[in-house]
């Protein structure tokens, strides 16, 4: 099958978006030369969902080609792979037990305070008291609604998702282009940075490719509109999609799939059979969930473009990430929030021509180490707070080797007990998880060996309890002391 040629561009329609550029910087950034930087994630995309890995059938030409000029970490995880969680932890540089958000934001969260701290020394805010213009674009998902609640998609009388994020708590963003949590992706809504609470816009048009119009305007900054043109600048371009609803995506990424044989997208072992609940839960959802991603991919390649007109690309480290996975009715789960590849798993690519040389890496990368090794590489390492639990890999990008992390920690925390739920760890190899629960006395242990049963089909913890009790004391544990987690407590 050919894969078709993509609709290049197409209007910008900006209805009410009342281009404040924000607040002008007063402190003149030092005669160091520091990058800008473009951060671009989508949300849920799993992955395995590339197709240069040819893990899946999946059209992606743009990463594709990124891919080939980028250092691609391809065992990067979510550490607790849900929405909120992870968003605090990029922008942190810490684990959930220290950052508090221990699970999404919405009505329910606001009960236990799970959100972005407003006192939170952010990645954003260090850049900007260097000096750097800063854009946000598209979902944010780290403030709790109060009522009462705006109304919108998402959100009812009785519970909500959606939020305005008040200036206050921008963490140095001065452009703003944002929304909590808006699931309607070809009327998606957003607050624009002047914008109070009561006066959010619509827009008719798929929110990626709104957003990637957005973000290119900003990225040439005709007129000095967005941003101040001698200043370096920080862009992050949160997409929705390929979240569900899956079926909100242009007809013209689905006629990519069109005649692609749904079984032929169904080979992977882990996924339910047909006539049954998540099995056909899968096979309903799947094409529209992988035309999503290559709608990501064609608006991720335009902004890609952008920055080769506008003359930016070596002076810009570009990176493309997601928050978390999904299993899409694999393993009979719904999406996220559990320890499978599926769900743990994300993309993650970086690119700085001619600083970071191209080539495939297995480090085990964790939402956290985002934080520092953005700052250290655009030369900010003395200003990593202290705090800051995630280790900086800037080294190990620029120079090759460096020590590495032996394991990943994943997190699942019901709402209201943090020493609950489940903590595990992931090695180059296995996958361990240990789960409490309040209606059963002994814990429940999975182990999977990822190396004989990549698919992870067969719990062998008890066949391995020596295994297990090595996995504890020498990786979680570990893990467990460093961040404080308050699970040791209840051990």
């Amino acid at each position: 099958m050919k894969r078709r040629t993509f609709v290049k561009q197409s209007t910008l329609c900006l209805a009410g978006l009342a281009l404040a550029p924000g607040c002008l910087l007063k402190e003149k950034p030092s005669g160091v030369t520091h990058p800008n930087l473009v951060l671009v994630f989508p949300d849920q995309m799993r992955g395995q969902a590339l197709g240069f890995l040819h893990e899946e059938i999946v059209f992606t030409p743009n990463l594709d080609r990124f891919a080939r000029e980028s250092v691609v970490f391809s065992q990067t995880v979510s550490n607790y792979p849900v929405c909120s969680p992870f968003r605090a932890s990029l922008m942190s540089g810490k684990y959930p037990p220290s950052h508090g958000v221990l699970g999404n934001c919405n009505s329910k969260s606001a009960e236990y305070g799970y959100e972005l701290k407003t006192n939170e020394r952010c990645w954003s805010d260090i850049l900007k008291e260097k000096g750097y213009s800063l854009g946000y674009i598209g979902k944010w998902h780290l403030d709790n609604p109060h009522k009462p609640y705006v109304k919108c998609y998402n959100n009812t009388e009785k519970f909500a998702w959606n939020e305005w994020c008040p200036p206050k708590r921008r963490h140095g963003f001065d452009f703003w282009y944002a929304y909590g949590t808006y699931d309607r992706h070809l009327n998606p809504m957003y607050w624009t940075t002047t914008a109070k609470r009561d006066e959010p816009i619509w827009v008719n048009e798929w929110g990626p490719k709104h957003e990637a119009d957005l973000a290119i305007r900003y990225i040439k900054n005709e007129g000095g509109q967005f941003r101040q043109p001698d200043r370096p600048f920080a862009l992050v371009v949160a997409m929705n999609p390929p979240h569900m609803p899956y079926d909100q995506v242009p007809r013209k990424y689905q006629e990519l799939y069109r005649d692609i044989p749904l079984e032929k997208l169904c080979k992977r072992p882990n996924i339910p059979p047909a006539g049954t609940k998540w099995g056909d839960y899968y096979r309903r959802h799947i094409k529209n969930y992988l035309a999503m991603i290559s709608g990501v991919d064609e608006q991720f390649g335009r902004i890609l473009q952008a920055l080769e007109e506008a003359n930016l690309a070596d002076q810009t480290i570009v990176i493309f990430t997601s928050d978390h996975g999904n299993c899409l009715g694999i393993h009979d789960k719904i999406s996220k929030s559990n320890p499978y590849e599926e769900s743990m798993r994300v993309p993650f690519l970086i690119r700085w021509p001619g600083k970071i040389a191209p080539r495939q890496d297995d480090l085990l990368l964790s939402s956290p180490d985002i934080y520092p090794t953005i700052l250290d590489l655009m030369g900010f390492s003395e200003d990593i707070p202290p705090e800051v639990e995630g280790v900086s890999h800037a080294q190990l990008l620029l120079q090759g080797e460096r020590p590495r992390p032996t394991s990943q920690l994943y997190y699942q925390i019901p709402y209201g007990l943090p020493a609950g739920g489940s903590r595990g760890v992931r090695t180059h190899r296995y996958t361990l998880v240990i789960t409490r629960r309040p209606d059963k006395k002994d814990e429940e242990i999975i182990l999977f060996d990822r190396q004989t049963d990549p698919f992870q089909m067969t719990n062998i913890a008890s066949k391995r309890p020596d295994l297990v009790k090595r996995l504890i004391n020498d990786e979680l544990m570990p893990w467990l002391k460093k961040t404080k987690d308050p699970w040791l407590e209840q051990g």
